[in-house]
């Protein structure tokens, strides 16, 4: 389970890559997207499928590797079973932190992701979504992190 030093850190990162968001508005990765640009961070989407679209209004890209500019943080939205490869792209990348998402299940968290991250020296929030902290916090995410505030070390 994350701390919240890392969560924090991550979180304070202006430039972000958020690898998931889909051409689908609806999604929840592009709720999140939205949440945190809101924040005033510079977000990249980042899908391999839809590279090259505008998803949320920003040009999006096939990896990591080809979004420009800094990159301070890697929001992972994808399925644990495709995790690894983002993580050893984040490393390749020499990003130093990422966030596997956790929400309902297992989300983007697998031992192999997280094992990597900390083979790399890479700092990693390893579950638990950044709705949850990333003020203002809203709705029944604001009860999640009351209730998450238990389990997460300070």
């Amino acid at each position: 389970m994350p701390d919240r030093a890392t969560i924090e850190d991550f979180l304070a990162q202006r430039h972000v890559a958020v690898v998931g968001v889909s051409r689908d508005s609806r999604q929840f990765a592009n709720g999140v997207y939205r949440h945190l640009r809101s924040g005033g961070r510079t977000l990249h989407p980042v899908n391999a499928a839809a590279a090259g679209a505008l998803l949320e209004g920003d040009p999006s890209y096939p990896s990591l590797a080809s979004v420009p500019g800094p990159v301070d943080g890697v929001l992972v939205l994808v399925p644990a079973s495709a995790a690894l490869a983002v993580v050893q792209d984040a490393v390749d990348r020499g990003v130093g932190r990422v966030w596997l998402h956790r929400g309902a299940g297992s989300g983007a968290v697998s031992d192999e992701a997280v094992q990597a991250c900390h083979d790399a020296g890479v700092r990693v929030v390893d579950g638990a979504c950044p709705l949850m902290f990333a003020d203002p916090v809203r709705g029944i995410h604001h009860l999640h992190r009351v209730l998450s505030g238990r389990r997460i070390a300070a």
